[in-house]
């Protein structure tokens, strides 16, 4: 009889993965392990959120553990399907779609929601929170057809949704209730100073308003206040709070006040069932900082796994303002008080505040704005709680003061700093990880570090304390610091990779990572597919296509959904199908039980639901071609039916576009294309927000590039304008071709044509030499003859052996 215990977690965000990654480090075998999350995505990094709405980072980026993660792991995950019950007596949970799971430990790890103030016309459309992906969703396509936005709370949040607001290009104003920004985590001249700078970036402020009532008929129109003036809005983001999600807990028998109440090993009421995360209140407090959530969480991990810990005795928090293109550090208790003394410094001339709050000889608290470099160092004196009296002008200033010596160095600092102690609290990497990568692993750079533990690799603030931790470990073997490239396995960039590919002569992924030396030997899910891309742009079919360094969707043929079923599109060239066509997919799809069939914006069928298992049978039934709507590739080319039918066409656009597709349908290319043939201007097709839109005029043929009609709508500019088909088709192949050539990976050609500049495409296409060039080469990589079904089981042997990447999830169709 097997001694594995069953494990189950209710809740697949960051505290609740956290403490599962060090389960699996200190007991592998010891659970059987089951995850269900309310959201439809992977465990990603919450607090990056801000940065994606911001725009400097994507929804992949922020993904911390991929699909794959749970699937090499062992781990049976439901994504998008909530736990609803618990019967603690049995030992199980019920999810909301009805899966059963029993239990021998079970964590609590709901987090928490957004707090909606209950305000008349709080349920109206376009009132919401800010706390997930999908906020972000709504927001970004917000900004696309409303312009003014109001964020009710002045907080840190609050602020990071104003600053990805006015980024998206909204008139952004954030009402506050207290009199100056940040009053949690900022005294009154920081509060001010940060104002200041962020009028100038152009967020408008109401400060001492009290929100009365939101208006408008179906969607917000505006907030009326308690001194009854008025402000016109048309997207309200509520960012005054969040609530422990704690009914489930309730319902179970937990005890529960404001979360869900555990003892110092995370035990609740209940036994078998601990709690952790923004969920938990310890000693009467719930966190809602990542660095607290962390170390409950290795706690709890230690304890469940059998190993000796000391329990958890509550954090010192810190606060770092991530995307306002403002620095500013809180820490501890930053208010003055009878019983404190402080020390401070302001210049307005040049933005910059600090101040230490020093209490019976330690320091307590701290502000600074401006220069934050001395954050790390005064965060670990405040943890600490060693005595600086004498020594207080020196640490804020750097100036000797007199008193009774230097005290600690940097260097002792780090040497008496706890082995367990979070030193990025974005990613949860501690002291003791970072010794191991620079003292086991070789890793004697910031960018070495970063690549190996992922320290200071989100928001940054950390870097200075890894620095000094570099420089503990490594002492003169600090290595210099290298460029990064295309990620921080190599400092090669994309165009120094390309040159010495060709130059070296190198097939394959395994060889480019092997001669060029690679940091990482295996890679990383940002490196692999990009190499594999430009080996097969360079070499054409003459290469190593490593098929394991593509995504799970590219490799299946298929879109994962969130609850773990597939969505297989097959190609309908032109979204021209047919009755026998129809027949078979129809036939198919009934057999299968696919759960919906639905017609995709690129004028093709979806299968909605389809298990893993049946994916190579339907593809051999099937018998057609993948329609690609999971890849780096030609996604579609809508046509309207122009002069075939239509009174209005004036070309025959239908004809043109399966031609067109017909060529394509097998190109891969830095990012997913989209085009589009329209029979006459009124352009039903939707060409000029495509990749590229053939447009058809009296007599001739226009083509738009670079266009976008995602969250980020781009309209196309105009290329040239020919005459005949074969024109139409040259200048397609070669437009492409060049994108191919020289885009970056990931790089959509809005951002291609934004970077290099249209003129720049124009000169480059104008010698018609040039441009048959770049079709052969096209033509050459196009031979390759994809069978899905096939791919799929021969991949299900290659993977054995290698590290799978993660599932590109959010490819829309």
């Amino acid at each position: 009889m097997s001694s594995t215990k069953k494990l189950v977690l209710v809740g697949n965000g960051m505290a609740g993965l956290r403490t599962i990654e060090h389960i699996l480090k200190l007991a592998p075998h010891a659970y059987e392990i089951t995850i269900f999350g309310a959201e439809p995505h992977p465990n990603y990094n919450r607090i990056m959120l801000s940065s994606v709405l911001a725009g400097g980072t994507s929804i992949e980026d922020i993904v911390i553990n991929d699909w794959n993660w749970y699937e090499e792991n062992n781990i049976r995950v439901y994504p998008g399907d909530p736990v609803v019950q618990i019967d603690a007596e049995r030992k199980e949970v019920v999810s909301e779609s009805g899966v059963h799971a029993s239990y021998d430990e079970l964590i609590m790890a709901t987090g928490s929601s957004a707090f909606i103030l209950p305000l008349p016309g709080a349920n109206k459309e376009g009132v919401i929170g800010f706390r997930d992906i999908k906020d972000c969703e709504t927001m970004m396509a917000a900004s696309q057809k409303y312009r003014k936005a109001a964020v009710i709370g002045g907080g840190l949040l609050g602020l990071e949704a104003a600053r990805g607001l006015l980024n998206l290009g909204m008139d952004v104003t954030v009402i506050h209730i207290n009199g100056h920004l940040m009053d949690r985590n900022l005294d009154l001249p920081a509060g001010l100073m940060l104002q200041r700078e962020l009028e100038e970036q152009g967020m408008k402020f109401l400060l001492n308003k009290h929100t009365e009532e939101i208006t408008g008929k179906n969607r917000v129109k505006s907030l009326r206040f308690t001194d009854q003036t008025v402000l016109e809005t048309d997207l309200v983001v509520m960012a005054v709070g969040i609530r422990p999600q704690i009914e489930l807990a309730r319902q179970a028998g937990l005890d529960v006040n404001r979360g869900v109440i555990v003892d110092d090993y995370m035990n609740t009421n209940i036994p078998g069932i601990s709690a952790v995360g923004e969920c938990a209140e310890h000693r009467g407090i719930a966190y809602g900082l990542v660095a607290p959530l962390y170390e409950q969480g290795m706690v709890l991990a230690k304890r469940l796994a059998g190993a000796a810990t000391e329990g958890y005795e509550g954090s010192v928090t810190s606060t770092k303002l991530k995307v306002s293109g403002v620095d500013v550090f809180s820490a501890g208790q930053f208010k003055d008080s009878p019983d404190t003394r402080s020390i401070r410094i302001q210049d307005d001339v040049d933005g910059v505040y600090k101040k230490m709050v020093i209490r019976d000889g330690k320091l307590i608290g701290a502000v600074l704005f401006g220069d934050t470099t001395d954050g790390a160092s005064l965060f670990s004196l405040i943890k600490s709680g060693e005595d600086i009296s004498g020594r207080e002008k020196e640490i804020l200033l750097g100036v000797p003061s007199g008193g009774s010596g230097a005290g600690p160095s940097v260097a002792e600092r780090m040497a008496s700093m706890p082995d367990d102690e979070i030193v990025c609290g974005c990613n949860g990497v501690t002291k003791a990880t970072i010794g191991d990568a620079v003292l086991n692993k070789g890793c004697n750079t910031l960018g070495a570090i970063k690549s190996c533990t992922k320290a200071s690799a989100s928001c940054g603030g950390c870097k200075p304390i890894i620095e000094s931790l570099l420089t503990h470990y490594a002492g003169d073997n600090v290595g210099e610091q290298v460029k990064e490239g295309i990620c921080g396995c190599t400092s090669y960039d994309r165009d120094e990779l390309v040159a010495q590919i060709k130059e070296m002569g190198l097939k394959s992924v395994k060889e480019v990572m092997n001669v060029l030396g690679w940091n990482e030997p295996e890679g990383c899910s940002k490196c692999r597919p990009s190499l594999n891309y430009y080996l097969g742009m360079i070499w054409h079919t003459e290469y190593e296509d490593e098929r394991v360094s593509k995504f799970t969707n590219e490799r299946y043929h298929a879109n994962i959904q969130k609850d773990g079923t597939y969505s297989v599109i097959p190609r309908i060239y032109g979204g021209v199908t047919s009755p026998a066509e129809l027949i078979k997919i129809a036939t198919i799809a009934e057999k299968y039980d696919v759960p919906m069939v639905k017609f995709t914006g690129g004028q093709r069928l979806d299968l909605l639901g389809v298990q893993k298992e049946n994916l190579p049978k339907i593809w051999e039934e099937l018998d057609m071609p993948s329609g690609f709507g999971y890849g780096k590739a030609l996604r579609t080319v809508k046509t309207c039916v122009g002069n075939t039918f239509c009174r209005f066409g004036t070309q025959d656009s239908i004809e043109m576009g399966i031609r067109l597709e017909k060529k394509l349908d097998k190109m891969v290319a830095p990012a997913k294309v989209k085009l589009a043939v329209s029979g006459c201007p009124r352009n039903c097709a939707e060409a000029t927000i495509k990749d590229l839109g053939v447009v058809a005029i009296d007599g001739a043929w226009e083509l738009h590039v670079g266009g976008n009609g995602g969250v980020k709508v781009r309209a196309a500019e105009l290329l040239c304008t020919v005459k005949t088909d074969a024109e139409v088709e040259e200048w397609t192949y070669a437009y492409l071709q060049y994108y191919r050539e020289n885009a970056r990976w990931n790089e959509r050609t809005a951002a291609w044509i934004e970077r290099v500049g249209l003129d720049h495409v124009k000169t480059a296409l104008e010698d018609r030499d040039v441009r048959l060039a770049l079709v052969e080469r096209l033509e050459a990589t196009l031979g390759r003859t994809v069978d899905p079904w096939k791919e799929i089981i021969e991949d299900e042997n290659l993977r054995k052996n290698f590290t799978p990447l993660a599932s590109a999830q959010n490819a829309a169709h």
